[in-house]
């Protein structure tokens, strides 16, 4: 058995810890504080090296715009180097950002992603700058026609794959546990599509937990119907699925492979196999994400701390 992951250290840093949307990307960590001093010349260095890698190059670039300054200091990078695709697109995800923090309307962010969709055609993440946008702001019509330039230009997109779930796990809140909902066919029929190594094997377990999601917000636990969702026949193949896809792949080399851990160990002690869980906790580490750890309206930090506790001390 694998050691035990190392401690969380002081509470007061729990969140750092926790939630860095990093995930684990060491270059990436060192780049962002480096960054968010104003200094870009390491960011246009770490973009370079990413080249067409577009999962990777979407999750750096979407860390890196996070931050509070970021637009201020993309803007200078591209004062500086008008013709940057890398600094156009950083620009682009940063203001989308400050768009969905409520600190200026969505259309700069939008001509900010089409400025930098013409600098660089067959890149995807200024189309995943509009669809994370779309996500806040479009029309469910407008939301789709984005989802595929994104998958034009890079079929087995992670987070674009994510965010469509998200959304199609919303439509018809009402109609409880249906197994013939869209999300899942969609997410059936991505996975199917993509490679045998694909993350996107797990995306019918990132289904089933944004409809969980849905259906128990506002709900109190144990509801009838939201307290079956892990323990019908839907999620025991769904999961078994997935877990045997991990087993035999573990795909470490993916930047935001700690995304589908996470939402696999949420999941597989929600089925209640905590042993399986354990080793899911061990891979994921330091490294736990908000989602699925806050579904429905819960805390992530205790969440995740009871979670994991109650799985490695089952193991």
């Amino acid at each position: 058995m694998s050691p035990p992951p190392p401690p969380l250290g002081r509470p007061r840093k729990r969140d750092a810890q926790l939630f860095d949307p990093a995930l684990g990307d060491t270059e990436l960590v060192t780049v962002r504080g480096q960054f968010a001093q104003g200094r870009w010349s390491r960011a246009r260095s770490l973009l370079a090296e990413t080249g067409d890698d577009w999962d990777r190059r979407g999750h750096r670039l979407v860390v890196l715009a996070e931050g509070n300054a970021s637009a201020a200091w993309a803007d200078e990078w591209l004062l500086a180097e008008p013709e940057s695709a890398d600094a156009s697109a950083l620009l682009a995800l940063a203001t989308v950002f400050r768009a969905l923090r409520g600190k200026e309307s969505p259309e700069p962010a939008a001509e900010a992603c089409r400025s930098a969709a013409e600098l660089a055609p067959g890149d995807p993440t200024p189309w995943l700058g509009l669809l994370m946008l779309s996500r806040s702001f479009g029309t469910e019509e407008e939301f789709g026609r984005l989802f595929d330039q994104v998958r034009a230009r890079h079929r087995e997109h992670h987070h674009a794959h994510h965010l469509m779930v998200a959304r199609l796990a919303e439509r018809r809140s009402g109609a409880g546990q249906d197994p013939l909902h869209e999300v899942y066919d969609f997410a059936a029929w991505a996975a199917e599509q993509a490679p045998a190594d694909s993350p996107l094997a797990v995306l019918p377990v990132i289904a089933h937990a944004e409809r969980y999601r849905v259906l128990a917000a506002g709900t109190e636990p144990g509801t009838p119907g939201v307290s079956e969702h892990w323990s019908g026949r839907r999620a025991r193949q769904v999961l078994k699925s997935a877990f045997d896809w991990w087993l035999e792949w573990e795909r470490e080399d993916h930047p935001r492979n700690r995304i589908d851990l996470n939402f696999l160990a949420h999941a597989k002690l929600r089925e209640g196999r905590p042993a399986e869980a354990a080793a899911l906790f061990h891979r994921i580490g330091r490294h736990a994400t908000r989602a699925p750890w806050s579904y429905p309206d819960l805390d992530p930090h205790k969440a995740f701390l009871a979670a994991r506790n109650a799985a490695l001390g089952s193991a």
